[in-house]
């Protein structure tokens, strides 16, 4: 064989290269470009700053046929795909865009659907509902997102789109048969074959859903230990579980996590990015409502299926932060531990007595417990401010859960805040500036919090110790739920918060979670 037949049959080679022997990108299978580009694109992972950058050309990606680069991984099933995407300077063409993109091929007229922000603010859902057809257009109220999310519920797609501190606006597709499996990605395009535009994508989240059939305390998803930057929003992986681990605590030096996981209790440290077996002795089964005490010294834990003269039951238990014997503080339950007074005497929690649930508090070393709040409803989630003035709580006495406070001698109860969502689980940064909360939307009934949920984290800044009256900031948009942030997870410096979100595949054990 010459040189030129050796030269023409590796030419030939390339060009039928698989997909899969593409390099891989942090979550990606490998990156291309689609259709007759006439300039070639780019993609790169940062994974120091876990950021993606990618730079592309082409036509468009509209009409019959589209022009632009591709970074994917093909997926099966459902799925949920966040991230948060800008486009670098100014820019040729005011159409030029980013966003996330499901096709069911790398063909240049495959069937598809994209959500995408556009260079002149334009937002909105494209699709291709065959191969071939023309490209259909669905515009989303919101424009000048940056904040794109892209799901798929078997034939339906649904975009939720928001500037970054704000909630999502939707806009859905039904009955787009794009195949199982299909190529999910992020993608750029200049909407101009001699312009090469570039991208940037952060908080890149792929999450697999829980399926329908998943039974709830029974069966889990695997959890991602997360930490936040609260002023910028940017999001840090530091561990992956396969199974169920749920609300990490910060400890007061800065070197380690507590979270509990298989009904244990474990400490994660912060430089090695590894876990180890907190010992609590008998105390075996805790769920996810521990709690630090201000000095660092001690941990509260609330253990499950305590044997009581009224069966089974979450009871109260103190033992010293680096492990020991426990000791009982709560006679009855169920009690659920969320706080511990800033001059260490108090314990606050959530207590179930005579078929209600209230906040009660109770000597840290133990005696009579006092009830502080008496509304019907559920009264839950209690933490201590840092300066010891309030506890602040949340509660379904005035329809949805929303987020209130009070004196810690539980007079001067008030409402926080007053808005659509169900808002859990208060959190004082340690220097009394700022609030971090969960919210569910109304597809959660007020009284649950349950697994696996599309939530929010959210955001309120305080005052000389006061809530500022302003609309709350989103500064992380997850998926989880129960076991997110159900107790004090800020760091010390009052910067980042830890938190837990969520995704498949499904696990199946012996967890406890209230």
């Amino acid at each position: 064989m010459n040189l030129l037949k050796i030269a023409l049959l590796a030419s030939l080679i390339a060009a039928v290269e698989t997909p899969t022997q593409a390099q891989k990108l942090g979550l990606f299978d490998g990156h291309t470009d689609i259709g007759n580009v006439t300039k070639k694109g780019s993609a790169s992972f940062n994974s120091k700053t876990n950021e993606y950058n990618m730079s592309g050309a082409g036509y468009n990606i509209w009409f019959d046929h589209d022009e632009f680069h591709f970074m994917w991984k093909r997926m099966k099933g459902d799925f949920i795909l966040t991230t948060r995407a800008s486009l670098v300077g100014k820019g040729v063409d005011p159409h030029r865009k980013v966003g996330w993109m499901v096709r069911s091929s790398l063909d240049s007229n495959s069937a598809h659907i994209n959500a995408a922000e556009h260079g002149d603010g334009l937002t909105s859902l494209q699709f291709r509902r065959t191969k071939g057809a023309k490209t259909e257009e669905m515009r989303s109220k919101m424009t000048g997102a940056d904040v794109i999310q892209l799901e798929r519920q078997g034939n339906k797609y649904i975009m939720s789109v928001a500037k970054f501190g704000d909630t999502f606006v939707t806009e859905e597709v039904t009955d787009l048969d794009l195949g199982d499996e299909v190529y999910v990605g992020l993608f750029i395009g200049s909407h101009n074959k001699d312009v090469v535009e570039q991208g940037v994508f952060q908080d890149v989240r792929m999450y697999v859903p829980a399926p329908a059939t998943l039974v709830p305390y029974r069966e889990y998803l695997g959890s991602d230990l997360e930490v936040l930057d609260v002023a910028t929003g940017h999001r840090e992986k530091l561990y992956h579980s396969p199974v169920s681990i749920q609300a990490p605590n910060w400890t007061l030096d800065n070197k380690a996590l507590i979270y509990n996981g298989d009904g244990k209790i474990y400490r994660f440290d912060l430089k090695k990015k590894t876990p180890t077996l907190l010992n609590t002795g008998e105390v075996t089964n805790n769920n996810n409502d521990h709690v630090i005490s201000f000095d660092g010294k001690m941990l509260g834990l609330s253990n499950s299926n305590t044997p009581t003269p009224d069966g089974p039951k979450s009871i109260i238990y103190t033992v010293p932060i680096s492990g020991g014997t426990p000791k009982r503080i709560t006679p009855t339950g169920h009690s659920y531990l969320h706080g511990w007074s800033p001059d260490g005497q108090w314990l606050v929690f959530t207590a179930q007595r005579d078929g209600d649930y209230n906040i009660y508090k109770v000597p840290a070393n133990g005696g009579p417990e006092v009830q502080l709040t008496t509304a019907k409803g559920l009264d839950d989630g209690p933490e201590y401010s840092p300066d010891g003035k309030y506890i602040y709580f949340n509660s379904t006495r005035s329809g949805l859960m929303q987020l209130w406070r009070m004196k810690t001698d539980g007079s001067e109860q008030e409402q926080i805040t007053n808005d659509e969502f169900n808002n859990w689980f208060p959190h004082i940064s340690p220097d009394g500036k700022q609030m971090v909360f969960l919210s569910f939307g109304q597809d959660v009934k007020p009284d649950d919090h349950p697994f696996y949920k599309r939530v929010y984290l959210r955001h309120l800044p305080l005052e000389n110790g006061n809530p500022v009256k302003t609309k709350p900031k989103t500064i992380a948009y997850l998926y989880g739920g129960q076991g997110t942030i159900n107790t004090p997870s800020w760091s010390p410096d009052s910067k980042k918060v830890a938190f837990i979100s969520n995704s498949g595949p499904v696990a199946t054990p012996p967890i406890s979670g209230k």
